[in-house]
C-alpha cells in the first residue's frame, strides 16, 4: 500500500497497524518498518479526510490502559478508591486536576491528552 486513496483503505490500514502493534515489532524490523509508513499514511489521509474531533481523555485512558494491560484497579493510584475509578471510566464523573496530574506523572501521559477540548 503506498497511499491511502479513500475510507476502505482507511480501514484497511489502521486494522493492519492495530495488528502490528500487538505484535510489539522493533523499528528496524520489517514489521517496525511497515508499522511505520502504515502510520505515516494514516497521518496523511486523516489530516486531510478526518475532521478534528474534540479531545476525549477517557478513550485515550482506555486506550492506554489496553496497551499496557491495565485494569480499572490498577487506576485507583491515581483517580481514588474503586468506586471513583469506575464513575470516571464510565463518564459520570469528570478528571479532576489532581487525579489528571496523577495520571500523567504515573502513566507517563502527556497532560494535554487528559485535558477535555470543547467546542465553542
Amino acid at each position: 500500500m503506498d497511499n491511502i486513496t479513500d475510507n476502505k483503505y482507511h480501514q484497511m490500514a489502521l486494522n493492519k497497524v492495530r495488528t502490528l502493534m500487538k505484535l510489539k515489532p522493533s523499528k528496524d524490523s520489517e514489521q517496525g518498518q511497515e508499522l511505520e509508513m502504515l502510520i505515516s499514511l494514516i497521518e496523511a489521509y486523516e489530516e486531510v479526510h478526518v475532521p478534528m474531533q474534540a479531545s476525549d481523555p477517557i478513550a485515550y485512558l482506555q486506550y492506554r490502559m489496553e496497551q499496557q494491560n491495565l485494569k480499572q484497579s490498577d487506576l485507583i493510584p491515581y483517580i481514588g478508591d474503586k468506586t471513583k475509578v469506575s464513575k470516571v471510566m464510565n463518564r459520570k464523573q469528570d478528571l479532576t486536576v489532581s487525579m489528571i496530574s496523577r495520571l500523567s506523572r504515573g502513566l507517563n501521559i502527556p497532560v494535554n491528552f487528559l485535558i477535555p477540548t470543547f467546542n465553542i
